[in-house]
């Protein structure tokens, strides 16, 4: 089988000028790849406890979904402003070009219960950080952040330095 980054297309100039987007979808559709894809990210976890998945939107759906199933876990979508249904604790964080907001049912995770984040990209931090104060301000314990890529020269590890951080591809 190839390399899993070589399902990893490159779009330039997307969504704005000057952004190189790391294109997820040749990996999603071969079906062999998406399974060794998981099977890794797996193997990123070992043998961690976990109760809780949380994926940020949207990318962050599609393989956290899979890994809570495989984890036997439950799944918690975290999405952007007026997207939930349901009651929700919200944050806001900066972007580079403005703010926005995440949010989070507030009966999805329980106070002590081990949870995994997990998105597709780890670029300047900020969604992932935003997403760990939610989980922390229910009162869940971060056990992993794991995500697919990491655009390393981005930095976005600084600011998730108090969390067990890991990633299958680096850039």
């Amino acid at each position: 089988m190839k390399k899993i980054d070589s399902f990893i297309r490159d779009i330039p100039d997307f969504p704005k000028p000057g952004i190189n987007y790391k294109d997820i979808t040749p990996l999603l559709q071969d079906p062999a790849a998406l399974r060794e894809t998981v099977a890794r990210l797996m193997d990123l976890i070992g043998d961690i406890k976990i109760d809780k998945v949380v994926g940020v939107e949207s990318r962050g759906f599609l393989l956290g979904a899979i890994l809570a199933e495989k984890l036997n876990a439950g799944f918690v979508p975290v999405r952007k402003s007026g997207k939930l249904p349901y009651k929700t604790y919200a944050e806001v964080y900066d972007l580079e070009y403005g703010k926005d907001i995440l949010e989070i049912h507030q009966d999805a995770i329980k106070k002590g219960e081990s949870v995994l984040l997990h998105d597709d990209v780890l670029a300047t931090g900020g969604t992932a950080r935003t997403a760990c104060n939610l989980i922390e301000k229910m009162g869940g314990k971060i056990v992993q952040c794991n995500f697919l890529i990491e655009l390393s020269y981005l930095k976005g590890e600084l600011k998730l330095k108090d969390y067990d951080v890991r990633s299958l591809i680096g850039y």
